[in-house]
């Protein structure tokens, strides 16, 4: 697949898409926005290890002085963890910091679409942005849920964010023909929480399984895919004591006057406090397991299906 001007992958990366060796996307917003240092660091690097481990080449994408850069240096990297005011990126964000030759992070929307414009198809990530509670007077909806359905790319996490308003956001991946696939599970994971109760119609247990059901669906022509992969168990943290953090965060962020993308950030953090560090340490733990298993996913895909 040609590559646009803007693209600029590391010679790993080129070599590896030149080869149709396998390839996973990451993201650089868990980096500048998801943890705090050195966590964000340690675990963006262990990440990519994961990746290297499970078969497959990592890419953690990020916007750096007017191009896409597809796979970081070490010092790209520490300076997305430590540089205030570097622009958070989603679809609509991603030509105004490109023409400003600005610095940018990628959400998850983001990478799936640097992924697709680099031949990547698999993306590993923790959760995704989704329905906000109070959407129906709010209209808060994450652009990540809209990608999904018109982006041909897998993003493997552990659900959406457990901040958010699930059913509703399952309502909407259901309405925008995006298949929610449990991985090993028929339930929807809840991000820290391995089971939000909300049943899943669609699982794998095998990345063979999960990367030819992908193979299918953009042969057919279709968008993206979400693959739930619970938390690992020895981190996950109780839905009913997750939900008195987050309705405490949610009393807070109101009355602070917070809104839009201010909202998920500072809403983790408030329930990072109020569990005194076993959100972060369940983050850390569903972000590693997540790239181990988009690695053997990607590994599993046939060449003919990485274009």
């Amino acid at each position: 697949m040609p590559m646009p001007d803007l693209l600029k992958p590391t010679q790993e990366v080129a070599d590896a898409l030149a080869d149709g060796r396998p390839v996973v996307a990451l993201e650089s917003t868990v980096i500048s926005h998801g943890l705090p240092k050195p966590d964000n660091v340690e675990t963006a690097l262990a990440m990519e290890a994961a990746v290297r481990a499970s078969g497959a080449v990592p890419a953690t994408i990020g916007l750096i002085d007017g191009e896409i850069r597809i796979g970081l240096s070490m010092a790209e990297i520490e300076r997305f963890a430590s540089s205030p005011g570097i622009a958070k990126v989603s679809r609509r964000d991603m030509a105004a910091v490109l023409a400003a030759r600005g610095w940018g992070a990628t959400t998850v929307a983001g990478t799936m679409i640097a992924a697709q414009l680099a031949g990547i198809r698999i993306f590993a990530t923790g959760g995704i942005g989704g329905v906000h509670r109070g959407a129906e007077t709010s209209m808060d909806v994450s652009a990540d849920l809209l990608e999904l359905a018109r982006t041909p790319v897998m993003v493997v996490c552990a659900g959406a964010k457990s901040i958010l308003d699930l059913p509703r956001t399952m309502e909407v991946l259901e309405t925008q023909g995006v298949p929610v696939i449990g991985w090993r599970t028929g339930r929807l994971p809840a991000f820290h929480a391995v089971d939000s109760g909300i049943r899943l119609h669609l699982r794998a247990d095998t990345a063979k399984e999960a990367a030819d059901l992908a193979a299918l669906h953009w042969r057919l022509g279709l968008g993206g895919l979400l693959l739930a992969n619970p938390v690992p168990a020895e981190a996950a943290i109780d839905r009913a004591e997750m939900e008195v953090w987050i309705a405490e965060a949610l009393a807070r962020a109101e009355t602070d006057g917070i809104a839009g993308k201010d909202v998920t950030p500072y809403l983790l953090a408030a329930i990072g406090r109020a569990s005194d560090g076993r959100t972060l340490r369940a983050n850390k733990a569903l972000l590693l397991n997540n790239a181990k298993l988009a690695g053997e996913i990607a590994a599993a895909l046939d060449v003919k299906d990485r274009p």
